[in-house]
């Protein structure tokens, strides 16, 4: 089992490779036996080698003063503070792509030190203060993604474009398991905002399969008439995303965190499209660890912070327990 570490403490994966030997407790006393006995006690079994990658090393990216990781992978940090304990202590211009979930304000228990019901102006308040930070944060011509609801996208959407971002995409991630609500219509998306510091120094086309129809297998649109224009490797992906799975099972989802956790195909395409390997993510809400999680798959370096669970995401990272969500895209360049 991972363990825990007590205040102070960093959890690291060491660059040295381990070797063992198992010893049973009776030879590990010590019997002695005459020549040519044969012994009734197991040998002793080796272990096997267990190669592990340097640690990541924040430091480059941090300003003096700044508080301890409490865990660091091969090519990550995870924090467990609340955001703006760390956010003032990370360098300017140093970040290739932030991506930040925060709590939507809708009075759900999160953690001990969340606080989810606050009103509605102290709420934008505190939005803008982090993102203020996150902004920061990112080199010219990185990339930000704030997934919120409409109702407090729009606003905060109006103070990046006040803080020069550039915008770039409102993407609807559609939801399917919303309830109606009397006298409004249908809530059935979320928000993902895209906005760069610039000129965007990364953008990779995302090509999206034909779609087919899942009982005759035919494919569902004619494209006027030009299919046989189209690329074979599909469609270039909308900024309408109707193709992204709920977070149900408890194999995608955190067993100790029960609030909603996102699916890996979000930070696919995000991760994706606005980076290459080697570049460095920012997710100041850590959550269930998704970002944290695509990142060390895809070979991403990362900077993350959680308040509540960076335990339960410590342990979930270590297992392997965080899987992925079929993703068929095709990423160009």
């Amino acid at each position: 089992m991972p363990f825990r570490l007590s205040q102070g403490q960093t959890r690291h994966n060491d660059s040295r490779a381990r070797s063992c030997w198992e010893k049973p407790e009776s030879v590990c006393r010590g019997a002695s036996l005459e020549w040519g006995e044969v012994s009734s006690v197991p040998a002793p079994k080796q272990a096997a080698l267990k190669w592990e990658q340097p640690s990541f090393d924040a430091r480059p990216y941090l300003k003096a003063g700044a508080p301890p990781a409490c865990y660091v992978s091969a090519l990550g940090a995870l924090f467990g503070e609340d955001c703006m304990a760390v956010l003032p202590h990370i360098k300017d211009g140093v970040v290739d792509t932030v991506f930040a979930d925060p709590p939507f304000n809708l009075g759900k228990q999160y953690g001990k030190r969340s606080k989810d019901d606050m009103p509605d102006a102290a709420y934008i308040a505190w939005c803008k203060r982090w993102i203020t930070e996150c902004c920061r944060t990112l080199k010219p011509g990185g990339s930000f993604f704030l997934y919120n609801l409409p109702k407090w996208n729009i606003r905060l959407g109006a103070f990046l474009d006040e803080l020069g971002m550039t915008f770039r995409h409102w993407i609807a991630v559609e939801i399917s398991a919303c309830l109606p609500i009397a006298g409004r219509l249908h809530p059935s998306h979320y928000s993902l905002l895209y906005y760069t510091k610039g000129k965007p120094n990364t953008f990779r086309r995302i090509r999206t399969p034909i779609q087919t129809c899942r009982h005759c297998g035919g494919e569902i649109k004619d494209y006027g008439g030009h299919r046989d224009a189209m690329n074979p490797r599909g469609v270039t992906l909308k900024d309408v995303w109707t193709d992204i799975p709920p977070v149900r099972h408890w194999k995608f989802k955190s067993q100790e965190r029960r609030a909603n956790a996102l699916s890996t195909k979000v930070l696919d395409r995000v991760i994706e499209m606005s980076t290459a390997p080697g570049d460095l993510i920012l997710d100041p809400f850590g959550g269930s660890g998704t970002t944290f999680a695509v990142c060390e798959k895809k070979r991403r370096r990362w900077l993350g912070m959680e308040i509540d669970f960076s335990n339960e995401i410590i342990d979930r990272i270590e297992s392997g327990e965080i899987r992925s969500h079929r993703n068929d895209d095709y990423v160009e360049g």
